[in-house]
């Protein structure tokens, strides 16, 4: 449970009892929770969500609300770092360049531009999801396995690649030592869970198939941080997250498309 809420502390805004300190180790153990987190976020986006189709059609206002609570309930932390890896790869051209850029906590054109174009994508493939299907609990698990797959994928680039900050001196520093296999292996457990329960109640394995676009964008990421900064940062996590969470919902949203 200490764990737990080393992570719940570190990845979002909701409180956690006084006595979960800011312990480096605690926290790098903690990342096998990275996919909970997610959970978390998901059911919390559903939620508002749910409420506010109460007051509102549920096309368009309540899916701009759930987003905003799933932004404010994080802090924007992984939006931060996809805007970040915009800008730093956009404008950089070496190592040095591109972490400098990264560091820099001024919002340039290319964190600008493409922020808004994902968040645009999250937000029309949702609407689309929702034109099609009727809000129940299938796309809520949908939801939710967006949010905890995304973040599988993100902890599996700790595994894969070594940090690229040599002074460790980031927003991903406590998590730099890495995570061990019997970790990886739980938090892959944790991570598929809400994908494997909607398999079940819907039967559909066709579902299983969306891991394959999620490992394509891994091996493209994984292979691109290490091209240009020989690691990863805790912004190249942010943005694999994001990425990941966009191609998932794509993903539903062709399925849906595809069987009509």
């Amino acid at each position: 449970m200490r764990l737990f809420f080393t992570a719940l502390m570190f990845y979002t805004r909701l409180p956690v009892p006084k006595s979960i300190d800011h312990s480096a180790e605690a926290l790098n153990r903690a990342t096998v929770f990275f996919p909970v987190i997610g959970w978390i976020v998901g059911a919390i986006g559903v939620g508002v969500y749910w409420l506010a189709t109460v007051l509102f059609p549920p096309q368009f206002l309540p899916i701009l609300f759930s987003m905003v609570a799933t932004v404010w309930v994080t802090g924007a932390f992984h939006e931060d770092g996809f805007a970040d890896v915009c800008d730093g790869f956009g404008g950089g051209w070496t190592k040095s360049q591109i972490l400098t850029i990264m560091k820099d906590s001024r919002l340039g054109t290319y964190g600008t531009i493409g922020l808004g174009l994902l968040l645009a994508v999250k937000f029309f493939a949702l609407q689309a999801m929702l034109t099609v299907e009727a809000f129940g609990w299938i796309l809520a698990l949908k939801y939710v396995s967006a949010h905890s797959l995304s973040r599988l994928t993100a902890a599996t680039v700790i595994r894969s690649l070594p940090y690229a900050r040599e002074d460790l001196d980031a927003k991903a520093k406590p998590i730099a030592q890495g995570i061990t296999r019997p970790q990886l292996a739980l938090a892959i457990l944790l991570g598929l869970a809400p994908l494997l329960a909607l398999i079940v109640l819907t039967g559909l394995w066709i579902y299983s198939l969306f891991l394959i676009p999620l490992l394509v964008l891994r091996w493209r990421l994984i292979h691109f941080f290490n091209k240009w900064l020989g690691g990863y940062t805790g912004d190249c996590l942010g943005a694999t997250q994001q990425l990941a969470e966009v191609i998932i919902y794509l993903s539903f949203v062709s399925l849906l498309w595809v069987s009509i």
